[in-house]
This record gives structure tokens, C-alpha cells and sequence, in this order.
């Protein structure tokens, strides 16, 4: 009860730093991604202090718009941030993440995490082929080019890489065969279309317009003599039905703001505008800028704390008081674990139990506490996090086990005066026997050093 009494006072105690004037960005909601914390539905646009933030303590806060999410509970750890992006380009790297305590009194308000990554291999430049025989002229008057290549393939580049220095194709100027070729015309673009007489309804009628486009891209040549652009220099159309003139659209007044829908903390509310007064009509535009914007209400003061469980405790040794010892033998016994409810205030409502156990949870057990039983070498587990995350020469480890193999008691049994059908679970430590693995009869451990380790960010750094 005095650790239950001790997270009381430190959760309910007022925080009372000099940053509780900092301007932060308030959400009502802080939850897990899979990468990492997120901070979600914001208090309003503009930032409130960080003392009136949290006077709701499961609210969460950012120092900037696009900032780190942290947590109004006190002395708590906020979310795992997102890990960094791998240290290298490719081969194996590390990232990093990070969380935060808020407030931290005299410990270091952060904590790291730090892994391993793999990107593909690294690239490997290839090597050019020889020059192919140089192809004809390609023309067969004027002046031409011709061409010869090379391909990256002796050998290949693997992963990304180039073949260096060099281009994959080579020209030089050829004289076809007559010195001189005939240029025919082509019509440049046509010209905008010229304007009616008439732009919005009233004018009566559709007036007609045209447009025009010359042969002088290029024009055609005149010794030797080229051919002379094909089509109409001049393209006529009606002009098409003319709309009304439009009108554009503008803002009505906000309506209203509502009650405040919190009684504790700061609240949101939302007031709409509609684009009526007037409304686009005829083509016009539509009015500039949102329809609706969240205003925040408040403070109402601090919030009650929230009623919840405290995790379960130990579960008590596998016994059966009848029987004495029933360890390493297949008698079947029994086990409790408790747990409180947190922050519960006289009156108030209980803790919710979804339906499950509330304050006491029983199980039934064969005792294997200390027991001599054979056993198998596990695989090897997955590499464990670099450590120490922002020292020098962080290592990751990986490790394999003597795990026992397990009596075959009955794993269902049925209780003496009952029907129903019960699971049973091994409790206790056991002894296993494993042959010996280079040299280890328990535990055998292989470790490495991390690689292209990124550095951690600077203490004022969020």
C-alpha cells in the first residue's frame, strides 16, 4: 500500500516548473503507432501554456507543430519516438529512437533505444564493352552524323553501380551524298483566337472569331525549291453561347460557440460559416478559406484522476496445503495473484473488469521449483538491442538456452466435486541437464560490435 500511496502523491502533485508558461500545441488524445507515439486530434490552431494543457493529465503535448509528443503524466514515460533512418546508404548500419519523462526532475528526462539495420549490398561499378562498327551516314544530303555505341555489360554493374567515366554512344559529322537538301515549309502555331463582340448574356447573339498561322517554321526554301505548307492559313468558328456574367461567393457570419464540452481542463468547440451571403452563381468562385474552425474553451481547472488497475503481482508458489510438498511429482495444486485499483476514490465507480478477473486471479499448477528434469538447447534467440545506446562501442548480443523439457502430467484435469475441465501450468524454476555446448552447460552467449553508429542528439535538442 505505501507504493500505491507514492504514485498517488506523485501523480496528483502540481507541476510547478518555471516552463509551465511554455507555449505548446494541446491533443486530447495519445496513443501507439508501430513506429512510434503520436500526439492526435489537436486542441484548436494556436498553441495554449503547457500548465493548462495538462491540467488534464491524459492529455499530450508538442513543443513545435511537427515536434516530438509528449505526455502529461507525471514522472511517466511518453511513447517511443520514430527510428531514425539507418546510418548508412548500404551494408549494415544502426538507427536510434528516443522517449521522454515529464517532469525529470534530476534524472536525464530521455531514454534511447538503439538497433541494427541492413540496406542491399553496396553498388559495384561494371566495365564498357568495345566500340561497335560506326553505322551510315544518316542523311543522304546536307550534312549528317554518324554514330557508334557501347554497352556496361563486361562486366555487368551490380547493385546500382555505373561503368564510370565515358558516354555509351559517339558521334561525328558525314556529308551525305548531294550538298544541298530542299527545306518544305511548316505552318508555325496558330494565334490566339480573336475576341467576340459580346463576354456575358445580353449581347443578342454569337459573333464569330477566328485565328491565323504562317509558313515560317520554316518557310520553305527557294534553291533548291521546297515544298510549300498544306492547309488553310485562316480557321473560323462561331463563337460559342455566352454564359451570365458570374458572380462570386462570400462568407456568412460564424455562428455561435456552444457550451464548452468539458467540465475539467480545456475543451474544443466548433463554429461553422456557410459561403451565402451572397453564393457563387453563374460561374463565379467560391469563397476563400475554411468553412469551420476549432476554438479553444477553457481552463475549467485540474481533472479527477482516472480509475484503473495496477498490474498484477507475483503469482504465489504452486501448493496444495493438504498434501504437504507436491513439488517434482504430478500432483496438482493451485496459485492466486492480486492487483488494486488505482486512484479509485471513495463512492466513485469501481475499476472496469471487461469481464475477467477484478482483484484476485486463481490458476491450477504442477510445482517444478528446483525439480531435475532433461533438457534441449534452444535456437538461437534475435539479436538484442545495442547497448549502451549513446556510449562508446555499443555491442548486441544473441543468445541460446538449456531449456527443460516438461513432464507429460496431464495439461486438463477436472476439479474433485466438478465437471468442468481445467488447463493446467507448470510453476517453478527447474534444473535442466543439457549436453554440453562449447563448453556451456546452461547458457551459451555470442556478441557483436554495432556498426556506423549514429550519434545522440544534443541535450536542448527535442
Amino acid at each position: 500500500m505505501a507504493c500505491v500511496e507514492l504514485l498517488a502523491l506523485l501523480l496528483c502533485a502540481p507541476l510547478l516548473s518555471p516552463a509551465a508558461a511554455t507555449p505548446v500545441w494541446c491533443f486530447a488524445r495519445l496513443e501507439e503507432e508501430g513506429g512510434g507515439g503520436a500526439c492526435t486530434e489537436p486542441l484548436g490552431d494556436e498553441p495554449v501554456s503547457l500548465a493548462d494543457c495538462c491540467l488534464n493529465p491524459t492529455y499530450g503535448y508538442k513543443l513545435r507543430p511537427h515536434g516530438h509528443c509528449h505526455t502529461c503524466r507525471q514522472d511517466t514515460w511518453g511513447p517511443w519516438g520514430r527510428w531514425t533512418s539507418c546510418s548508412v546508404t548500404c551494408g549494415e548500419g544502426t538507427q536510434r529512437r528516443g522517449r521522454s519523462r515529464s517532469p525529470a526532475g534530476d534524472r536525464d528526462p530521455r531514454e534511447w533505444q538503439l538497433r541494427a539495420c541492413h540496406l542491399p549490398c553496396c553498388p559495384v561499378a561494371g566495365g564498357w564493352t568495345p566500340w561497335s562498327p560506326w553505322r551510315g551516314c544518316s542523311v543522304t544530303c546536307g550534312v549528317g552524323t554518324l554514330r557508334r555505341s557501347r554497352a556496361c555489360a563486361d562486366p555487368p554493374p551490380r547493385c546500382g553501380g555505373g561503368c564510370g567515366p565515358g558516354a555509351a554512344e559517339e558521334s561525328r559529322v558525314c556529308q551525305g551524298a548531294a550538298p544541298i537538301c530542299p527545306v518544305g515549309g511548316s505552318w508555325g502555331s496558330w494565334g490566339p483566337w480573336g475576341s467576340c463582340r459580346g463576354t456575358c448574356s445580353g449581347a443578342g447573339r454569337a459573333p464569330g472569331r477566328s485565328r491565323s498561322r504562317r509558313c515560317d517554321s520554316p518557310p520553305p526554301s527557294v534553291e533548291p525549291p521546297g515544298a510549300a505548307c498544306a492547309g488553310a492559313a485562316v480557321d473560323t468558328q462561331p463563337c460559342p453561347g455566352l454564359p451570365p456574367c458570374p458572380e462570386d461567393g462570400a462568407w456568412g457570419a460564424w455562428s455561435a460557440i456552444a457550451p464548452c464540452p468539458v467540465t475539467c481542463g480545456l475543451g474544443v468547440v466548433t463554429q461553422r460559416r456557410a459561403c451565402d451571403a451572397p453564393p457563387p452563381r453563374h460561374g463565379g468562385r467560391g469563397c476563400h478559406g475554411n468553412s469551420t474552425r476549432r476554438v479553444v474553451c477553457g481552463p475549467h481547472g485540474a481533472c479527477p484522476g482516472v480509475e484503473h488497475w495496477g498490474p498484477w503481482g507475483a503469482w504465489t508458489p504452486c501448493e496444495r496445503r493438504q498434501f504437504g510438498s507436491i513439488s517434482c511429482q504430478p500432483a496438482v495444486g493451485q496459485q492466486r495473484r492480486t492487483r488494486e485499483c488505482l486512484r479509485h476514490r471513495p463512492g466513485g465507480p469501481p475499476c472496469p473488469t471487461d469481464g475477467g478477473p477484478s482483484i484476485i486471479q486463481l490458476r491450477t499448477c504442477y510445482n517444478i521449483q528446483n525439480c531435475l528434469l532433461p533438457g534441449n538447447w534452444s535456437d538461437w534467440s534475435p539479436w538484442g538491442l545495442c547497448t549502451p545506446p549513446c556510449g562508446a562501442s555499443p555491442t548486441r548480443s544473441r543468445v541460446r538456452e538449456c531449456q527443460p523439457i516438461y513432464p507429460t502430467y496431464p495439461r486438463i484435469v477436472t476439479s474433485v466435486g466438478s465437471s468442468t475441465p481445467v488447463n493446467v501450468t507448470f510453476w517453478g524454476s527447474a534444473r535442466p541437464r543439457c549436453p554440453p555446448l562449447e563448453g556451456q552447460h546452461l547458457r551459451l552467449e555470442e556478441t557483436r560490435p554495432c556498426l556506423h553508429v549514429l550519434p545522440c542528439p544534443a541535450p536542448h535538442e527535442d
